[in-house]
C-alpha cells in the first residue's frame, strides 16, 4: 500500500490550518509530492495549481482585518478536498504504475529478446487484438527461464 505518499499528503492536509498558511509555498511542496506520485500529466497537479484567492472577495478583507483564516475559507476547502479525495484513490488503488516503470520493464525484456520477438510485441502493442496479452506472454515463454529470471530479479533489486 502506499503509506509513504498518504502521510506525506495527510501532513500537507495538517499544514491547512497552521496560522501563517502561506498558499503559494502550500501549493509548490504540495505539487512537488503529487508530480512524484502520479506523475506530471496528473489533473490532481492541475486543480492544486488552480487553487488561487480572489483578492476582491470580502472574505480576504475579513482574514487580512483578523489575521485569521476562516474554517469557511474557499481554497482551504477546496485544498483540503482534493488531497482527501487523493489519499481516497491511493487506499483504494495503491500508487499508478508510471510510464518510467513501463519503459524499464520494456528495457530490460529488450536485453532478453531477440530483435524479432521485440519486434512482433511493438506490433501487438500497437494493435487492438482481444487476444493481444495471450499473444505478448507467448512471445516472452519463449525466453530461457535463467534470463527471464534474471529480468525480474532486476526489476526487484531497481
Amino acid at each position: 500500500m502506499a503509506e509513504k505518499e498518504i502521510a506525506l499528503l495527510q501532513e500537507q492536509i495538517e499544514k491547512l490550518n497552521e496560522k501563517k498558511f502561506d498558499l503559494e509555498a502550500w501549493k509548490n511542496s504540495t505539487l512537488i509530492y503529487l508530480e512524484r506520485i502520479f506523475g506530471k500529466d496528473s489533473s490532481k497537479l492541475r486543480m492544486i495549481a488552480e487553487l488561487a484567492y480572489d483578492y476582491s472577495s470580502w472574505n480576504l478583507r475579513d482574514t487580512a482585518a483578523t489575521g485569521k483564516i476562516s474554517e469557511k475559507d474557499p481554497v482551504i476547502i477546496q485544498a483540503r478536498e482534493i488531497l482527501s479525495a487523493t489519499i481516497t484513490e491511493l487506499k483504494t488503488f495503491d500508487v499508478p504504475k508510471t510510464d518510467f516503470e513501463k519503459l524499464k520493464l520494456w528495457n530490460l525484456l529488450k536485453d532478453e529478446l531477440t530483435g524479432k520477438s521485440v519486434k512482433e510485441i511493438e506490433n501487438l502493442l500497437q494493435e487492438n487484438d482481444f487476444d493481444k496479452a495471450s499473444k505478448i506472454a507467448g512471445i516472452i515463454e519463449t525466453v530461457e527461464k535463467e534470463k527471464l529470471a534474471a529480468a525480474i530479479s532486476k526489476i526487484l533489486i531497481d
